[in-house]
């Protein structure tokens, strides 16, 4: 029988539950998945403890996952039974060894990207295909700041600036993960611990600034990424790890001529072409070499709590997944 994660209640990863579920029948549109590597993320975090009350409770969380293909919905046409498949989608239900999703969110995974990778990267790649190439088209010679170089976003998000030519600065909280971003290919890192991180743009950019600031932290890092923008700079905010971004008014950025982007990446893959045209960039990309994912650590789906209790601990660096 299909088990999956049951969440009856906010609070911290102990309400994070295993029960037995009813095999889920696809509608006409849909794809039924038997998975094989579920992606673990932030977001899965805040849902649980309530900060975010998007799943209705009783609920199963999770938006990101892997596996084959075991029933196709009547008017599904393209996909083949035992053929893999990724996905995300805002409406949960990942973590379970079985789910049904709608075929036009199916992402086929090519060979030789395992199902492990895929479960790891598919949100966190995809957001830095939209984050260098959409929002911004990332240009040879751009001096930029990545906020949290050592996390999973960023570590992916260094690289993909850095085949593209720029200068990468990074900012990160210990020794540890400054040989992360260093390894990720950082020209510059910024313990932002012990040295105010505007400053140290401005010493290491000779008081010019940046052209681009690449910001998923929020209220504790918000004003200072703004003023660390050179002339018709661009902040792009796509986070609020830290909380919500306080005491700013639209006249701000008329000191500069600076552009400010909230960008999100459900906005950027509703239409199936652009979803299917980043993912091929994100695997190619994975393939050649040009991303290089730090490997997975793998729980038991019944681990959950233990994943989040890792996740939470701020101390990871690798991703995590949990296998069915």
């Amino acid at each position: 029988m299909p088990e999956a994660i049951i969440i009856r209640e906010y609070g911290g990863p102990e309400v994070l539950k295993l029960e037995s579920i009813k095999s889920p029948e696809p509608e006409a549109h849909e794809l039924l998945i038997r998975q094989t590597a579920v992606g673990i993320n932030f977001h899965d975090t805040y849902v649980r403890s309530g900060l975010y009350k998007t799943l209705a409770l009783p609920g199963i969380p999770g938006i990101e996952g892997v596996g084959e293909v075991v029933k196709i919905g009547a008017d599904v046409q393209g996909f083949e039974l035992g053929q893999r498949v990724g996905y995300f989608t805002s409406k949960y239900s990942g973590y379970s060894s079985e789910r049904s999703i709608p075929a036009e969110l199916a992402i086929p995974i090519p060979d030789g990207i395992s199902d492990v990778l895929a479960a790891s990267t598919i949100i966190k790649g995809l957001t830095v295909q939209m984050l260098t190439k959409r929002v911004v088209q990332l240009k040879p010679e751009d001096k930029i700041l990545v906020h949290a170089a050592a996390g999973g976003v960023g570590q992916l998000l260094v690289q993909g600036a850095k085949s593209m030519g720029a200068e990468v600065i990074g900012t990160v909280g210990s020794e540890a993960k400054a040989a992360i971003a260093k390894e990720m290919g950082c020209d510059h890192v910024i313990l932002y611990r012990k040295e105010r991180v505007l400053d140290k743009v401005m010493e290491i950019t000779s008081g010019k600034g940046l052209n681009v600031v690449f910001d998923s932290v929020g209220k504790d890092t918000f004003h200072d990424s703004l003023a660390s923008l050179d002339y018709l700079g661009h902040l792009v905010n796509f986070g609020q790890a830290s909380g919500p971004i306080e005491g700013f008014e639209i006249p701000m950025l008329a000191k500069k001529s600076l552009s400010l982007t909230r960008p999100m990446l459900f906005h950027y893959t509703r239409n199936r072409k652009e979803l299917l045209d980043m993912s091929a960039e994100l695997f190619r990309d994975l393939t050649a070499g040009k991303l290089k994912c730090r490997e997975a650590m793998e729980l038991p789906l019944a681990e959950a709590s233990k994943a989040h209790e890792l996740l939470e601990s701020r101390k990871m660096t690798q991703p995590l997944v949990l296998i069915p």
